[in-house]
């Protein structure tokens, strides 16, 4: 049964303006008839339909073999549609009436989420849209994404990272694979595990079919033309491209003994079989999962490197118990090859050093030296919390924290007990939750905060303007729009302008590169721009949302653009259709 359109002759637009008090009562949607048909009491109410002229028109003509009918086996389907009548009707319809109990009805005639008795679909966005209603939910949007794919784990994950492998970079060829270190946060502290995870098989999802595609899916084989012998190889590529699509994922998994909850997970880049964790016990664990990557390698056809054997340890090859109690911040350099940083909330900051990293393909207890090189200071002393820390792209010595009381300090490792720079960036002194170290536009510095400002920095000019106070920084680009603490910030791999931010609602990428037609004064500082009072910035790309409770967004280092996140529900990765 075809589905009924109709149309609102408001007058002008008049009409929507009208006091109800002066109109009479609409009529019911199924009474609307046409103003020229009911004005006249000698005029038939009732029309004869296109089908009926056509049906008395073939009844009349007799069928012999010099005139055979065509007999279509497909039966024409007519759309009726329904006017309102005038201006005043349509005014009505717009306005709402109450029931004897006072309560406001939205008849399905004017109901924007309801038509012909059915849910319509809109939009909903967590920068702008209010909470869902009882009994709404959320879809997902197939053709927003390139590809899409969930995981629920055993128990929660507050942190992962990738691993490299050695498929090649800037891949765009699917089905793509990936491995990921994964921790979890379960009830118990015995029952908490290091998995580390190989995702293969991540095909494209969403495929929109061709014209010919469901024409042929319709008709079958038999009405399908002779396709030309001299098909293009792209045009191959595309089909096979498609084919993949009905693939399922395929997921291969070692876990890993671990004492405590995993508050934080990060892996060596220079040594990818280097896996280190922040416990809730207050311990920092280093696992050697070479043995893990060379059974990955042998499953996909590959050999080892002859090192791992085949054979993995399951338990941490180094237990660093030197913190006076829990953290969150990890960092590697990228620059120099088993540096490492810890701090934990009581505002202590711990550098580890390679002693002899791997020396003969082993990993042992004596392979790091660790040392406690920073205590709490500055003028957040009451509340030295470290919540985050990253190791600058270019200098091998430099590091920068994110820490409570709306802090962000810079250190030297070559000047000792005290930071290089210390500023308050939040007035409020909300804390800064995350940072993120710009990898090819090493001056960019952005961090995220408890109260969801999201900003961007030039640490050439990181320091307070003398013109505009002692306390007061001028950022590149102030973001506002979020209304949850941001929980994770990072650069792309590839693009110096597009960074992912993450706060409880949802997953976000915005490409700062874009500039406002008209800049809002009121939306940031020092030249930033922002949403603010439910507007969308006119940067943000993309909004990926569903999950609960998100807290950790990475990009793969090697698959142009995918992006995974981990949150209360589970993990979600994703290439946008846009990117």
């Amino acid at each position: 049964m075809g589905k009924k359109s109709k149309r609102v002759r408001s007058g002008g637009g008049a009409a929507a303006t009208q006091s109800s008090s002066s109109m009479p009562a609409p009529p019911s949607p199924a009474m609307l008839v046409d103003e020229n048909v009911s004005a006249s009491a000698d005029r038939p109410t009732k029309k004869m339909t296109n089908a009926q002229r056509q049906t008395a028109s073939i009844e009349e003509e007799e069928e012999t073999m010099d005139n055979l009918r065509f007999q279509d086996p497909y039966i024409d389907e007519y759309e009726e549609e329904e006017f309102l009548d005038d201006g005043d009707d349509a005014g009505a319809a717009m306005e709402g009436g109450d029931d004897g109990d006072g309560d406001r009805k939205i008849s399905a005639a004017r109901d924007p989420h309801h038509f012909d008795g059915q849910d319509v679909i809109r939009s909903w966005n967590p920068l702008t849209s209010g909470p869902l209603a009882p009994g709404e939910k959320l879809e997902v949007d197939p053709t927003a994404y390139k590809m899409l794919h969930g995981l629920t784990p055993e128990w929660p994950s507050l942190s992962f990272d990738f691993i490299r492998d050695d498929l090649g970079e800037n891949r765009t060829r699917f089905p793509h694979t990936a491995i990921v270190a994964v921790g979890s946060q379960a009830d118990r502290p015995d029952k908490n595990k290091l998995t580390i995870m190989k995702l293969s098989d991540l095909a494209r999802t969403g495929v929109v079919k061709t014209k010919e595609e469901e024409e042929d899916e319709m008709l079958g084989e038999e009405y399908n033309p002779d396709e030309d012998s001299d098909d293009s190889d792209d045009d191959d590529d595309e089909e096979e491209d498609d084919e993949v699509a009905d693939v399922d994922p395929v997921v291969e998994h070692f876990s890993l003994r671990h004492e405590g909850g995993i508050n934080r997970i990060r892996v060596m880049p220079q040594h990818s079989e280097v896996v280190a964790t922040w416990s809730d016990a207050g311990t920092v664990n280093l696992y050697d999962v070479r043995g893990i990557l060379d059974t990955f390698n042998r499953s996909a056809g590959g050999g080892d490197d002859g090192r791992g054997g085949g054979k993995f340890r399951r338990d941490p090859f180094f237990v660093y118990q030197g913190h006076s109690t829990e953290g969150y911040a990890m960092d590697w350099s990228r620059v120099k090859a088993g540096q490492l940083a810890t701090g934990d909330c009581d505002g202590n900051i711990h550098l580890w050093q390679m002693a002899n990293g791997g020396a003969g393909g082993s990993w042992n207890n004596s392979s790091f030296a660790v040392s406690a090189t920073y205590a709490p200071s500055g003028g957040n002393i009451d509340q030295p919390s470290i919540e985050d820390i990253q190791w600058s792209p270019t200098e091998a010595t430099v590091f920068a924290t994110a820490e409570c009381g709306g802090y962000v300090k810079v250190y030297d490792v070559r000047c000792k007990d005290r930071a290089m720079i210390s500023n308050k960036i939040h007035s409020n002194g909300a804390d800064v939750n995350v940072l993120a170290w710009n990898g090819l536009v090493s001056n960019l510095l952005a961090t995220g905060a408890d109260d969801g400002v999201f900003t961007v920095w030039d640490l050439r000019n990181f320091q307070p303007s003398p013109a505009s106070g002692a306390d007061t920084l001028s950022p590149l680009a102030r973001f506002t729009a979020h209304r949850n603490p941001i929980t994770s910030l990072e650069w792309h791999p590839t693009d110096e302008s597009m960074i992912a931010v993450s706060d409880e609602a949802g997953t976000y990428i915005y490409d700062l590169s874009i500039e406002e037609d008209e800049p809002n004064e009121d939306s940031g500082t020092g030249g930033g721009s922002g949403g603010e009072g439910g507007e969308i910035p006119p940067q943000l790309l993309f909004v990926h949302c569903g999950s609960e409770s998100v807290k950790e967004v990475h990009w793969h280092p090697q698959v142009a653009s995918m992006v995974m996140t981990t949150a209360l529900t589970g993990f979600s990765m994703f290439i946008p259709s846009n990117l």
